[in-house]
């Protein structure tokens, strides 16, 4: 068994992403001997490369792809499976200035036809003109590439197997565009979000010197996908651009054997590890007696918190679960970032952990402000939400909080959030119309995210287009998912809270959960409670639908998408359960529904 890269090298100082290109950054990585490793779903080390191996194997790829004939800006689709194979090959398009694509695996697509779709819609969106794949996946991109005007479809192996010729390498410039990035939520429609070297640098600069602050002995592991934003640049663009070495689990493993992430961190002394809420509320409930027994995690300095809202009981409950083990509460990091932005645009200070405002959630509903919860012992009392600190801008950003009426709003006035900087993206690859709805001629982005500021600090509750309005008053989807989700037997993540149209065109609030149930008297018994816990706690009535488990669409990262469950919901193809719900383009009543 090989051994994995060190975490200290001696010998290379330490250079915060000052550098003008990608390839420039592997290049100086690749004097020293950190690297990247490869871990199986036991956590076992199934290969090693050092940063040197890595930027060799690229540079003679990239040979071949000039020499097979892709021209300079050519978009390369890659399946972005966590391998030597897919690191390699999207390195070797920096050395021959092509553009790769990350594209997703197909464990959020439910089923061949519709990840086939996917990814013909994102090859046809950049123009893709080469497609690699792993060998077992050869046959979906094939499909998924049929008609299309494509130099090379082949796996991996083939890939290597080309001609590899005279041709120097082709290295790019700071203002060349490094990857097209697509965000979770590009399904219909997607949209390349075009990422530049010098956008990719300075974003890792910021994070590695200024959000998590790296020192000598630091060492990165991760489970996260690598054709999502927080995966690709912060768990493995960054460490490269910082000379830090990384420990990889492919994301499908995590899914199965959640606690071999922590097993890792223990094993490896890990330091720097980021999750969505999900993926640590799925470690806690997976962990017993001997596996904590078994377990280190005081090394872990940076429990980087993202990609969703954040759940303060569920980091809780992650907390007092691996406490045993020595995890220390302290080590949260929340931060806040998309894809637009390249990655990161805020975190929270080290060594402090989750830190939380408990407003008013009436007010906040009604009148747009986050106002400090104080029970007043009137019946019912006010609703409160726990809404959590994503952090202080990074020093490269601008940020501002903007409503429609007002322009700019003062603190805990709710508003959008606009961000501007180096790493905000060049725009929308070949769609011009819709980076101009986002993107202001003088740099401003709309990142379609709600939020207010207390201080510096920004605090997100919600996306602008998930947001139900009842009678004048917002209602953010993820309150009301919490409330109904407090009910016993349901699970994070099981609920998804949509407006449907009523009896009169009136909006209802209207929960889709997944219920593993069989008898309808016990369903009957669930909804009204899941009824209530939302009346009670967020002060309106909703309609309850069962769906089977499993069957709420995700995006690519495995966020909820809640707008495709509207979709899916309105068009009848979102099975319901024994009936439970009406045919499509049926109204709800506001009185409940089912």
């Amino acid at each position: 068994m090989p051994d994995p890269t060190p975490t200290i090298d001696t010998t290379l100082e330490r250079r915060f992403a000052d550098f003008e290109t990608l390839p420039e950054a592997l290049d100086f990585a690749a004097r020293g001997c950190k690297g990247v490793n490869f871990y199986s779903g036991r956590g076992e080390l199934v290969e090693s490369l050092t940063f040197a191996d890595v930027r060799a194997r690229a540079i003679t790829l990239a040979r071949r792809l000039i020499t097979v004939g892709l021209s300079r800006g050519a978009r390369v689709a890659l399946v972005a499976d966590t391998s030597p194979e897919f690191l390699c090959a999207f390195m070797a398009c920096q050395y021959a200035t092509l553009l790769p694509v990350p594209l997703p695996l197909p464990t959020s697509f439910g089923g061949r036809d519709g990840y086939c779709q996917q990814l013909r819609r994102q090859m046809q969106s950049c123009g893709a003109t080469a497609a690699v794949a792993p060998e077992g996946m050869i046959d979906l991109i094939r499909e998924a590439s049929a008609g299309l005007d494509m130099v090379f479809v082949g796996p991996h192996q083939d890939l290597e197997g080309l001609p590899q010729g005279k041709a120097d390498p082709r290295l790019p410039d700071a203002n060349d565009i490094c990857y097209l990035q697509y965000s979770s939520g590009s399904t219909r429609f997607p949209h390349g979000v075009m990422v530049s070297h010098r956008s990719l640098m300075s974003n890792c600069r910021s994070m590695g010197r200024d959000g998590v602050h790296l020192v000598d002995d630091d060492r990165c592991i991760s489970w996260l996908p690598l054709y999502h934003d927080m995966g690709l640049v912060g768990c493995l663009l960054t460490p490269v651009a910082n000379q830090v070495s990384v420990d990889f689990i492919a994301t499908e493993n995590f899914a199965r054997r959640p606690l071999q992430w922590l097993s890792l961190i223990s094993r490896n002394r890990g330091t720097v590890s980021y999750s969505p809420s999900f993926g640590y509320e799925l470690c806690a409930r997976r962990v017993g007696p001997e596996t904590l027994a078994n377990l280190d995690l005081s090394s872990w300095r940076v429990a980087g918190i993202g990609a969703d809202m954040i759940r303060a009981k569920i980091i809780r409950y992650f907390a007092d679960s691996f406490a045993p083990a020595r995890f220390d509460s302290h080590a949260f990091v929340a931060c806040y970032g998309l894809a637009e932005c390249t990655l990161a645009v805020s975190f929270s200070r080290l060594d402090t952990g989750i830190k939380t405002d408990v407003v008013d959630e009436r007010r906040l509903a009604t009148e747009s402000r986050a106002t400090p919860y104080k029970a007043n012992g009137s019946k019912p009392p006010p609703g409160r939400r726990e809404v959590v600190n994503c952090g202080i801008p990074l020093p490269e950003f601008d940020v501002e909080i903007r409503t429609q009426d007002v322009g700019v709003v003062d603190e805990r006035e709710v508003g959008k959030i606009y961000v501007r900087g180096p790493s905000v993206m060049r725009g929308y690859f070949n769609d011009p119309e819709a980076t101009a709805q986002v993107l202001s001629e003088d740099g401003w982005l709309d990142t379609g995210d709600m939020g207010y500021r207390i201080g510096k600090a920004l605090y997100l509750v919600g996306r602008a287009k998930d947001l139900i309005i009842l009678n004048g008053r917002n209602h953010w989807p993820q309150d009301i998912e919490w409330a109904a989700e407090q009910t016993t037997g349901l699970r994070s993540g099981d609920s998804a809270a949509i407006s449907v149209p009523g009896d009169n065109d009136e909006e209802v609030a209207t929960l889709l959960v997944q219920c593993r149930l069989r008898d309808p008297m016990h369903r009957r018994h669930l909804s009204e409670e899941i009824k209530r816990r939302v009346l009670q706690s967020v002060g309106i009535q909703c309609g309850v639908i069962f769906v089977p488990p499993r069957t709420l669409p995700r995006t690519s990262s495995g966020k909820l998408s809640r707008s495709k469950a509207r979709t899916k919901f309105l068009s009848g193809t979102l099975a319901p359960i024994d009936g439970d719900v009406r045919p499509a383009n049926t109204r709800i009543s506001a009185a409940g529904g089912s």
